[in-house]
């Protein structure tokens, strides 16, 4: 029990209180109300008695104190002097008062307990703490409030917050390429369609790495006004015979001004009716020469590219194979500049392919691959933190009955069905007692020193 002060807790109703304590004066009384001093009061006749002109509201914080001079002496000793019981009472008095709130202010704080050398706060609630800064910080109610959700889900994924903490290199790679990562997952279909042709795509790498690419000169020449592929597509079927008879063809190409010069001397020709070795040999060939007349045009057409004809009769077979994938390489040159950047990150795309079942993941959970991102520095935190967190999520549990598992003594546990704090003392769960201790005692402590 204090022996210089005493504390009560206010019901709105009781306006007396007991001093259970000597005091030298009135003046020397400190009175409080939550906090607040006050004067707001009398005093009986023996001065053991306070009484508030209010009562004080409810769970209100009364503390009734002494405050003896500690700047002023209250007794002067002077030399040749009668030196009276009065003096002697009153300076005793004001050494012993002192004393007596020293020892009271000294047990009124947080002090060592000597069971454990930890600090003990003699079931008193910590008011005022601010919220935690550094990991060994005290923390209060409010910042356990607010964070004890987002701890609870982090616990309860776990082994979740683990594999991403173990793939951290990759989560930054992904976050650093998000853009990318959103332009892969918008254009899905057209890396499904790569993925799907991935085998093509090497192809066509293969080619546009040679000095002189077939595809870029398809690509260049479809990119005209007037195309020669278009035009030998347009014709296919008098290329194929062109093709068939190419031996013909370059006779009469090698020939072409003469052919010329005998279609517009029909008439000369007749009359060469005498030479009929000659015309023997025409007859013999009598119906390439009708062929050649009936696709003059295109004859023309081939004799000015020829070279370019013999190109591609060289390469028939990838001719063949560009046509039946006409519709494919128009799509590839509508995104060529995609393409390119195929070509360029070939071995990225063939990774991609082989993981688009986890690309496909990400693009459904993109929403928390994104939450994860903005809020990656609390996750590398909760990261590098993990034994702590889940230190504290078995430390502090939240239900409505006691828990029967993986209890530590020290562990705290709040009980949603009866609204109490409890902790588990080794054996048992128990309540934490958070109320104010009352001063029931009334009798003061008399003290006398009489002089013979």
């Amino acid at each position: 029990m204090a022996n210089s002060f005493v504390r009560y807790t206010g019901n709105n109703s009781t306006t007396s209180y007991s001093i259970p304590f000597s005091y030298r004066a009135t003046s020397d009384l400190t009175v409080t109300l939550s906090g607040v001093a006050t004067t707001a009061f009398t005093l009986n006749s023996a001065g053991t008695t306070l009484t508030f002109n209010s009562a004080p509201a409810q769970d209100a914080a009364i503390e009734i104190r002494r405050r003896t001079s500690q700047t002023t002496k209250l007794v002067d000793y002077a030399s040749g002097s009668v030196l009276t019981e009065s003096d002697l009472d009153t300076d005793s008095d004001q050494a012993f008062f002192m004393s007596q709130e020293a020892i009271d202010d000294a047990g009124d704080v947080i002090k060592i307990s000597n069971t454990n050398f930890q600090w003990d706060t003699q079931n008193k609630r910590l008011t005022n703490v601010a919220d935690p800064v550094n990991n060994n910080d005290a923390v209060n109610k409010q910042f356990i409030s607010t964070n004890l959700p987002n701890i609870t889900t982090v616990s309860g994924i776990s082994s979740d917050v683990t594999t991403v903490a173990g793939i951290s290199a990759n989560v930054t790679t992904v976050a650093g390429n998000n853009t990318n990562v959103s332009t892969v997952a918008t254009n899905i279909a057209s890396v499904n369609t790569v993925a799907t042709n991935i085998a093509d795509v090497v192809t066509v790498a293969n080619d546009l790495n040679e000095a002189l690419s077939e595809i870029q000169t398809a690509a260049l020449d479809l990119q005209e006004t007037n195309s020669d592929i278009d035009t030998v597509s347009n014709n296919i079927a008098n290329v194929n015979t062109v093709g068939t008879n190419i031996t013909n063809v370059n006779t009469v190409a090698g020939i072409s001004s003469n052919v010329t010069t005998v279609a517009g001397n029909n008439t000369n020709v007749s009359t060469v009716a005498g030479i009929s070795g000659n015309i023997t040999t025409v007859a013999g060939i009598s119906s390439d020469v009708s062929a050649v007349e009936n696709i003059a045009s295109n004859v023309t057409t081939v004799a000015g590219i020829a070279s370019d004809v013999t190109t591609v009769a060289n390469n028939n077979p990838n001719v063949t194979t560009v046509a039946g994938y006409v519709a494919n390489i128009n799509t590839v040159a509508s995104a060529i500049s995609n393409v390119n950047t195929v070509a360029t990150d070939i071995s990225n795309v063939n990774s991609v392919a082989s993981n688009i079942s986890n690309i496909n993941s990400v693009n459904s959970n993109a929403s928390n691959i994104n939450s994860v991102v903005s809020n990656s520095t609390n996750i590398n935190s909760v990261a590098s933190n993990i034994t702590g967190v889940n230190s504290f999520a078995e430390r502090y549990r939240v239900g409505s009955s006691d828990p029967t598992s993986s209890n530590d003594a020290g562990d705290l546990f709040f009980s949603t069905s009866s609204n109490t704090l409890r902790f588990y003392n080794g054996t048992a769960w128990a309540d934490i007692d958070t109320g104010i201790q009352t001063e029931t005692d009334p009798t003061a402590i008399p003290f006398s020193l009489a002089l013979g």
